[in-house]
């Protein structure tokens, strides 16, 4: 299968679509979406909180323990988003989700049961986790795709924004209620009312008018997709840079559900209430970043992506330091904001840079880099907090972080220079952009995805990806145009 290429690796931004904040709301399926997805996430979050928790009371304080929970549940996406992925390609992903949210849900209902019951350990809560990362790895591929369905192609952006707005949202109420929910009635009960919520998000997927829905064509099975859907991504270099700058962020910046409780519970000796304040704190910054990537009319640049990423680790790096739980408390929207700043753009960047054939694909790829570099840094981190305090867990996480962030670019660039032809180097930047192939304005369904409907004056074959070189000032050749 060929693919025209969409976007190239260069920094320039493209105007894609109207900045209105709500605009895709004006959609009703993807209202219906949105609506029932925000309840549910309520649920979520409500449970990240709880499980954290219970792990802590259970295992006698291990940040350890915490670390391996966290692992587990994020372990299958390295092992199964992929396939998630192509399964998101090849199937109805409205009914793929409704299966993959039941699971979760079970799951849900079996360790709020057992905690209730009393007779939860330790291990109950790993097993769980794990089962619930299955469900979670084959969910979040689809679910990514899905958004184009259901808010159509002129929206996209618009759409992305408010769904992860609808996220954080959630991320704003739900540990709130968490804490509020554990003080009172026990950690249990805040994860059997997860397993309640995810009826919401079902009802609203049957509720959806399928006849409106903006569907991509399924992929006919055959061999060798999967290994496709890698190729693709390895030709470009600008999506290396963006999944690798996705890994680094995933695997040391994001897990704060541990962290917290680290602090809380380790270092300023607070309870769970305090626990779950730090959460809803967080996701004031989180929802004010969300509402400003969702008004965004550019698809933003990989430049962007790249600079975000590196305030990201700079950010947590000082929030390690803050010298109480005032200041912590404190720096936690900002890390919020910044954070979600860095992933919507770099899920706008992806999603509307690839061909729809592929797209279930490569967000596949972007969720396994994004999740599944968390075993491995989850235990790491807890395994730093056990030998050098709960501080160490965000002041080793941000520097590791940056470190990755660099290296990812350095290796990209070191390829990009032993691939690409000399007379492709731009004389007056180190970075090339490719400009996107217009399609055909006769074409009803080009090619090339237009995601919102850009039009253009002029009309040329697709380019080859023009790479980031950066040539000393005296070994310049004379560039070709």
């Amino acid at each position: 299968m060929e693919y025209k290429e969409v976007r190239g690796v260069g920094f320039r931004r493209k105007k894609v679509g109207s900045s209105q904040t709500f605009a895709a709301l004006a959609v009703p399926n993807f209202r219906m979406y949105v609506t029932g997805a925000f309840v549910s996430n309520i649920g979520t979050w409500i449970q990240r909180v709880a499980q954290d928790w219970l792990v802590l009371q259970l295992s006698g304080g291990s940040a350890m323990a915490v670390g391996i929970t966290t692992a587990l549940q994020f372990l299958p996406a390295v092992l199964l988003s992929p396939w998630g992925g192509l399964l998101a390609d090849r199937v109805d992903k409205r009914k793929l989700l409704i299966l993959t949210q039941s699971w979760m849900a079970i799951s849900a209902l079996g360790l709020g049961a057992l905690t209730v019951a009393g007779v939860a350990e330790t291990w109950h809560v790993y097993l769980f986790a794990f089962i619930f990362g299955i469900g979670a790895a084959l969910d979040a591929p689809a679910r990514q795709a899905f958004v184009s369905e259901v808010a159509g192609r002129e929206h996209l952006t618009n759409a992305i924004g408010l769904n992860s707005s609808s996220f954080n949202a959630a991320r704003l109420i739900g540990p709130g209620i968490a804490g509020l929910t554990m003080a009172s009635a026990g950690v249990g009960w805040a994860i059997l009312t997860n397993a309640v919520s995810y009826l919401a998000f079902l009802v609203a997927l049957s509720m959806l008018n399928r006849s409106e829905l903006s569907r991509s064509e399924p992929v006919a099975r055959a061999k060798g997709q999967l290994r496709e859907g890698f190729s693709y991504v390895a030709q470009r270099a600008d999506l290396l840079i963006a999944l690798g700058v996705a890994f680094a962020v995933g695997t040391f910046g994001m897990n704060f559900q541990m962290t917290n409780a680290l602090m809380v519970r380790g270092e300023f000796h607070l309870g769970a209430e305090a626990y779950g304040l730090l959460g809803s704190i967080m996701g004031i910054g989180s929802l004010l970043g969300a509402l400003i990537a969702a008004r965004r009319g550019k698809v933003p640049s990989l430049r962007f992506v790249v600079g975000a990423a590196t305030v990201v680790g700079v950010i947590i790096t000082v929030s390690g330091l803050a010298p109480n739980y005032l200041w912590y408390a404190i720096s936690l929207p900002i890390t919020g904001l910044v954070v979600l700043l860095t992933l919507t753009a770099a899920n706008m960047y992806i999603q509307t840079s690839v061909d729809p054939q592929v797209r279930g694909r490569v967000m596949a790829l972007y969720m396994t880099v994004l999740m599944g570099g968390t075993p491995i840094g989850a235990p790491l981190l807890g395994w730093l907090a056990e030998i050098f305090g709960p501080r160490a867990s965000l002041i080793g996480g941000g520097l590791l972080q940056l470190l990755v962030i660099g290296l990812v670019i350095l290796l990209v660039r070191r390829r990009a220079v032993a691939a690409a032809p000399v007379s492709q180097v731009d004389e007056e930047t180190d970075v090339v952009d490719v400009e996107p192939a217009d399609p055909d304005p006769a074409d009803p369904d080009p090619a090339v995805p237009d995601p919102v409907g850009v039009s253009s004056s002029e009309s040329s074959p697709a380019a080859p990806p023009r790479v980031i070189l950066p040539t000393p000032p005296s070994r310049r050749p004379v560039p070709t145009r």
